[in-house]
Formats: structure tokens, sequence, C-alpha cells
């Protein structure tokens, strides 16, 4: 599956339990709201120049008792105290993106100026990475579920994936227990809040990429008097369907697919559809006999054109080898470096699981398997390359064995101070179009536009865009109109 949304973290992180800082908050059963708000946390010193801490939040915000969650707390002080501004929240999409590992690289996520003035705080969401973290397969599992497709909607097909589906949500149930409906983005922006107000912070300050803007919208709706500086970018529209999140990012693949096709002559359009379509049937194999399924090859074309700089580099390779040569080696490492795992199938982080059981209460999958394999043929009209592999993402859905965590509040008109929304014409993943929607959801919002390749705007190397943000965060300015960046950055 290639539907969720990618940030390539710069650093992983292996936490030791006693190097955190331990929430200090009553042992009292009679839990209540106020007390998780009131909690301290109690930073202490962990990695050399940074802090580390755990805080709590109630596993169920409608019914509080004893039952919580422990989640783990990264920041970097800012450099200079003196000239401090205050704390910067920040989150790299996923779902099941590591804010703790985002926030250990906060000199490389921020210009300078930033990184001296805010503290780089980062948190992770309940069942991610250092917050206890929920896996539902085993690493044989995992590497059987990420090879599945019903790319044809064969009835053979559509029968294996929905087996594979309902075992993924069983396992899942059976891992979580109680806790299974409670792994929701509304959730996590309910337990943003508690962090802000158990650090003491007046306002949140918050950088999110990705899927990290659709936390931010929801913070932004439940909280809008607790918002400060917001950018959001690489935007989720947050009322979209999960079948047209899908359409629209298979279009935004092919899209991208054909623009990195039009750059490089060496290969065609042809020649990825008949590597993809011999993969079905005699596939290329690695020297131990793994088989490049053709899910694998689709991942890694999917991991090349998040970025236009490195991954169109990689992709050259990895196409080139597999093509010229038979030699699977680099299109294995690209969709192994999207899966998060390691070259003796080990899976090294929970994306995968818990970036589905997030979607799946995020939400519903409303669709009759018939409806999905009727939407399998215009998926595949529009979107050749990626549409196939994308029209049964959001299968395991159907067997949850929780309600979906829906919103019940506008997310429209949203009254907030105003805050950044940035789109990139060419993005694959959150395509520009969600970035436009996402501004009319706010009263004061403005958007900048960079008009190029490649997944979000922030941060990868453009002055305008780059310049935009740092002016916003450092004092308040927003430009008066909306902002159109051009690649090169002139």
């Amino acid at each position: 599956m290639i539907s969720r949304y990618k940030y390539w973290f710069a650093a992983v992180l292996v936490v030791a339990v006693s190097l955190l800082g331990i929430v200090q908050i009553s042992k009292d059963k009679s839990w209540t709201l106020e007390k998780y708000y009131s909690q301290k946390v109690d930073w202490k010193d962990c990695y050399g120049g940074y802090e580390c801490a755990t805080f709590q939040v109630p596993v169920d915000y409608s019914k509080i008792d004893n039952q919580s969650f422990k989640l783990k707390a990264l920041r970097h002080r800012a450099d200079d105290e003196k000239m401090r501004i205050g704390s910067l929240f920040v989150n790299p999409g996923g779902p099941g993106g590591s804010a703790t590992d985002y926030a250990y690289s906060a000199e490389s996520i921020v210009s300078p100026e930033i990184y001296q003035r805010y503290d780089i705080v980062g948190f992770d969401p309940r069942g991610i990475s250092s917050s206890e973290p929920i896996r539902c397969l085993s690493n044989k599992e995992e590497d059987e579920f990420l090879d599945a497709s019903a790319s044809s909607a064969d009835s053979v097909e559509v029968a294996n994936l929905v087996e594979i589906s309902k075992n993924f949500a069983e396992k899942c149930a059976k891992a979580a227990g109680n806790k299974l409906g409670h792994y929701s983005t509304l959730e996590a922006a309910k337990d943003m809040e508690v962090l802000r107000r158990a650090m003491g912070e007046a306002k949140l300050n918050y950088l999110g990429k990705s899927y990290g803007t659709y936390l931010g919208t929801l913070y932004a709706a439940l909280f809008p008097n607790s918002v400060g500086k917001f950018v959001l970018d690489g935007a989720v529209a947050p009322e979209i369907s999960l079948r047209d999140q899908e359409i629209a990012q298979a279009i935004g693949f092919d899209l991208a697919l054909r623009k990195y096709l039009s750059k490089n002559k060496n290969v065609s359009l042809e020649n990825i559809l008949n590597l993809i379509s011999t993969s079905q049937t005699n596939p290329l194999k690695s020297k131990s006999g793994r088989i490049l399924s053709e899910s694998l090859v689709v991942t890694a074309l999917a991991q090349s054109l998040y970025d236009s700089q490195t991954g169109w580099h990689e992709l050259n390779e990895a196409l080139s080898q597999a093509i010229t040569r038979d030699n699977p080696t680099k299109l294995f490492q690209l969709a192994d470096d999207y899966n998060n795992r390691d070259s003796s199938g080990n899976f090294y982080s929970n994306q995968n699981d818990i970036s589905i059981m997030v979607t799946c209460l995020d939400w519903p999958e409303e669709r009759t398997i018939k409806d999905m394999a009727n939407d399998q043929k215009v998926f595949k009209e529009i979107s050749p390359v990626f549409g196939p592999y994308l029209g049964f993402a959001g299968l395991p859905c159907k067997y949850w064995r929780a309600k979906p965590q829906l919103p019940n509040l506008s997310l429209t008109n949203i009254d907030t101070p105003p805050l950044l929304i940035i789109g990139v014409t060419g993005d694959p993943a959150t395509p520009y179009k969600w970035a436009k929607s996402l501004v009319k959801s706010f009263q004061r919002a403005n958007l900048v536009t960079l008009k190029g390749e490649g997944h979000t705007g922030h941060n990868r190397g453009n002055k305008c865009v780059d310049a935009a943000v740092d002016s916003y965060f450092l004092t308040g300015k927003i430009p008066t109109a909306p902002l159109i960046c051009a690649q090169s950055g002139n």
C-alpha cells in the first residue's frame, strides 16, 4: 500500500527508559481532564543537548478514568535563551511518523534563526514509535501483507486481499485490546493540548508536515483560542473521503512519474508498465530468492517520487539495474526504505501497522467490495500505474472492530490567528488542490505556493518559501496576498 503520507527521518532514536523524565501525576483513581492538564512534565537531559520526558493522556476522552497512554516527548532548547520566543511543536507526518525523531533533527529541519529562538518540541502520538508502540503483524506477516494486491480486480485476487485485510484487522484488535478505538488523530490533537497545558505554554506554535497538517487542523478546530503561529505544509484536505484521497494520490503519483519520465529519456512509461506486468508472471528475484512483487515495484516508484532531487536519481539507478540487467537490488532498497524494513527482513518501526490503524479511525470506508471493484476501473483509467494499487487501499477499514473517531465539529471557517499553508504544485502525496481547499477551512490563512515537484515545500532549499516561514515564526508577519515561489527559489 502506498496511501500513507510519508516523511523521511534524519535520525532514528533508540530510547533508554532510564533517560526519560517521568511525569508527576496523582495516583488517585478519580482522574479528571484537569488533572491531566495540571501534571508536571519533568524534563531530563538526554542524548547530549536534548531533554526527554513522558506525559500521560486519557485513553478515552469521552470517559476519563485511570486508563492512560504514556507518551514520549523530546525537545531542544533555544540556543539564544535571552531572545527565546517560545516552544515550536513539530510533526513530520505519517500517520505514524515519529515527532521525537523529527525534533531530534531540529538543527536540520528549521533555519538557524528559528533554532536559536525556539525550543523545538516533538511528541510521539499514541501507539507510535516510543509512545506505547503497537504492532499487529510479525515480520513474515508484514511482508505478506505488503506484497498483496488486487490490481486486476480479479475475483481470486480480491478474495485473497479480503482475507489478508480481515486477518490484519483481527490481529490489530487482539494486539490493542480495549484501546483499539483510541489511536485517532482527533485524540492525538487533544493529547497535544494536554502537553501544551502541562508545559505552561500560553499558545501552541506548530510546524506540521503532510499528515501533520491534519493533526494541526483538528487541533485548531478544537482549541482555536490556543493557536499561536501555525505552518501547515503539504496540506491534507480535512473533509475529503477515503476514496477521494486514494484517487487524488493515484493521479498525483502518475503525474509525478510522467514528469520524471519527461526529464529522463533513457526509460519510458512502457518500460515501467512492462516491469510491473512481468513482476506478476515472472518476477525478478534477489540472490537470496526474495521475489520482487508488483506491489514492491510500485512502492519503490512511489518512494522515489517524494523527492525530485535525490529520489529521481535513485530511480534512474534502480530502473537501469532492473530493466537492463535484471537486477532488483535497488528497487528492493527503495521499497524497503519506504516500508521501514532492513535488509535482514526486520521492520524497524511500526509505521506500516499504525498508519492503517489511524486511517481506519479517521476516515470510514463505506464502500462495498463491489463498489471498490467498480472504482478500480476508474482508478486504472485515470492513473494506469498507481491507480490499480490504490483502489483497495482502504479494505482493512471495512473489517475494523472499532468505530471511527470523527470530529463532531465544523472544519470550515475555523477562527484562529493568521496562519500559513504551503502547497507544491507537483506534490504527488498531498496534491496541490488539497492546500487550496485547506486555506478555505480557515478565516485567516494565506497560501504559499511552490511551483515545482516533490512532497512539501519548506526546508527543501527554496529561499522564497523558507523566508516566508522564517518571517512568520520570527516576527508574526504574514504575506498580505497569496505568495507564489518558483522551484529555483528566485
